[in-house]
């Protein structure tokens, strides 16, 4: 069976990102698929390649979509407190936040005190640049998109910072969508930050998300846009999260979903006061390394469970 398989699979594809298992299809005949980065091939009965399928993933032929939160996931710290801290308001920052003000609007109110201490644009960036992302999560967000996963970013930061960051850290390419707060640069060089949601025309409803940004509408809009196919068929999605909003996000996901809440974490103690909410398989994980783990080993099963509703068959397959 190798031996026909070789003729398009070369040695150094099958020695990295390479999983393999056996499927039995509707007839009773076995193939063998390989999952080979952006590569599927498969082979049936006596061991003759019937098929390649290149470009997997991408664009329509999309299996896995993987949605990140950004800060205290893809980014150890809060963006946020991290700029507010680098320029020494953050006495200032906890002050106005205790008359009730809403977080989004106090970030946009710190980028003004910024700039009024004589501070750009480009101090800002700066100082984005400076945070530091763990290795293995830029590992991570490689090795999922390599694989052919469309990777988005839903978060409460804003569109400077995050972008500032992913591009400082070569990984703005690797994602399709960012659904984030807006933001722009004024007439007088301000970064000025605005809501996702304008809470002052309408207000979204949730009580677990800030007035601002409901993680599990956008999830919900998010997840009937991707829906091309039937149930089985439609994508999987992974959710990664740590905060309180992200729960929100998780309430969105299905069966054949995986959500992935940092342990410890807001996200973490909602999911175990209310599991019988979420109906996604949830798998946590506690740093960098677990994260890169946990998400790489849910792509595979995500891929499997694909492959087997996609060929009729819904056993437990072989794994090697």
């Amino acid at each position: 069976m190798y031996m026909y398989l070789c003729i398009s699979i070369s040695i150094l594809d099958l020695l990295v990102n390479c999983f393999c298992y056996i499927h039995i299809d509707r007839d009773g005949e076995p193939i063998l698929l390989l999952q080979i980065t952006s590569k599927r091939y498969w082979c049936r009965g006596e061991g003759k390649a019937i098929g390649k399928m290149d470009g997997f993933g991408s664009g329509e032929e999309t299996r896995v979509v993987v949605v990140f939160d950004f800060d205290k996931t893809i980014l150890d710290c809060d963006s946020d407190n991290w700029v507010v801290d680098q320029f020494g308001l953050s006495d200032t920052f906890r002050q106005l936040l205790l008359t009730g003000t809403p977080w989004n609007t106090l970030m946009d109110q710190m980028m003004s005190e910024i700039h009024s201490l004589g501070k750009s644009i480009g101090d800002i960036a700066d100082c984005l640049r400076k945070a530091l992302l763990h290795p293995r999560i830029a590992s991570a967000i490689r090795s999922a998109h390599s694989a052919g996963c469309d990777l988005r970013i839903l978060s409460d930061a804003n569109m400077f910072f995050i972008k500032t960051i992913l591009e400082h850290n070569g990984l703005m390419d690797c994602f399709s969508m960012i659904y984030t707060n807006p933001s722009f640069i004024n007439e007088s060089g301000r970064l000025r930050i605005l809501p996702y949601h304008d809470f002052n025309k309408s207000i979204h409803g949730c009580n677990t998300c800030p007035p601002n940004m409901c993680k599990g509408l956008i999830m919900e809009k998010l997840m009937a846009s991707s829906s091309t196919k039937g149930e089985e068929l439609g994508n999987r999605f992974i959710y990664v999260g740590d905060g309180s909003a992200d729960f929100c996000a998780g309430l969105a996901l299905r069966a054949k979903d995986t959500l992935m809440p940092r342990k410890d974490f807001p996200v973490w103690e909602l999911v175990c006061k209310n599991q019988k909410l979420i109906k996604a398989e949830v798998h946590e994980w506690s740093d960098g390394e677990g994260l890169e783990a946990v998400l790489l080993s849910s792509i595979k099963r995500a891929l499997i469970s694909y492959c087997q509703h996609e060929n009729g068959n819904f056993d437990e397959p072989s794994a090697y």
